[in-house]
């Protein structure tokens, strides 16, 4: 009995051109009539999020910015987390030193470095909207925080090469320890401590009453990992790389291929909505 289904957004929801098709809202629709609560777990800032959710008819917590902020909305939030103004401009002091794209992810916006870097990722990376997530870019974040500081949920790094992101790995380990480092898809997140997907999923649980166990988790990316491992039943996309198919429980089609609604059909289409299964134990009782 499943109460809950998390979803990853990009390559997991959305075609590989960004479009969430018809049969795919469906399946939600389908799903949320079982009583299931249904809600985003993504790396994406919280406006982009809200608006796939919106399209998706969901008014449920969201986990965005990789679990730094748990939200219905930027004025309803069950758990924000975010790496504070001084030790933003201490970290970006450091990652200037290195030639790679740098992008501060407050909750309202994002700043850039314009530094051009060879990463097929940085072209690939969806900010949402500008004109809900608004994108600025300078020549030099310090001289920008050191004006106007800001807290950010989480910084995103740009490498050029394997051993470019090693010395930057190795550098922000050493110089802060405070800090989460994740490495997917071609760049370094570097987040709030014990803020990640799995965790952020685990406070919206506790929030609702329900364990991991009762979750369902479908995602394709390497830090969707400790998510679909821990859930109770955890499924990696058809396109999902060896190490996240390796951990799960099941393997779905791909995206392109609509993996989610294949999903949703197969293993939700016999679960019963609770009210029934009561119904069911009062009428055999009797």
């Amino acid at each position: 009995m499943y109460k809950l289904l998390a979803l990853n957004i990009d390559g997991t929801l959305l075609k590989s051109n960004g479009k969430l098709e018809k049969k795919t809202k469906e399946a939600i629709d389908f799903v949320k009539k079982k009583d299931v609560y249904v809600t985003l777990l993504t790396s994406r800032n919280f406006l982009s999020a809200k608006k796939v959710a919106k399209a998706l008819k969901l008014d449920s917590y969201l986990v965005t910015f990789q679990g730094a902020l748990v939200a219905k909305s930027l004025e309803e939030k069950l758990y924000e987390s975010v790496i504070p103004a001084q030790k933003t401009f201490d970290i970006v002091h450091v990652l200037e030193h290195f030639n790679c794209n740098v992008r501060l992810l407050h909750e309202r916006y994002s700043i850039g470095n314009r530094k051009k870097v060879k990463n097929n990722m940085i072209a690939k990376t969806i900010l949402g909207d500008p004109f809900f997530y608004p994108a600025q870019f300078v020549d030099s974040l310090s001289d920008v925080l050191r004006d106007d500081p800001i807290d950010v949920m989480k910084i995103d790094v740009f490498y050029s090469n394997e051993d470019e992101c090693d010395d930057i790995v190795e550098t922000m380990e050493r110089a802060f320890p405070e800090i989460s480092l994740t490495i997917s898809d071609g760049k370094i997140e570097l987040l709030p401590k014990n803020v990640s997907k799995l965790n952020g999923l685990i406070r919206l649980g506790n929030e609702l009453g329900i364990s991991l166990k009762e979750m369902v988790v479908i995602g394709d990316h390497m830090d969707d990992m400790p998510a679909i491992e821990a859930a109770g039943l955890g499924v990696a996309m058809g396109n999902a790389p060896n190490e996240v198919k390796a951990v799960a429980d099941w393997v779905t089609r791909s995206n392109e291929q609509l993996g989610v609604a294949y999903m949703i059909k197969e293993h939700f289409r016999k679960q019963h909505r609770p009210q029934f299964l009561r119904q069911i134990r009062t009428t055999e009782k009797k």
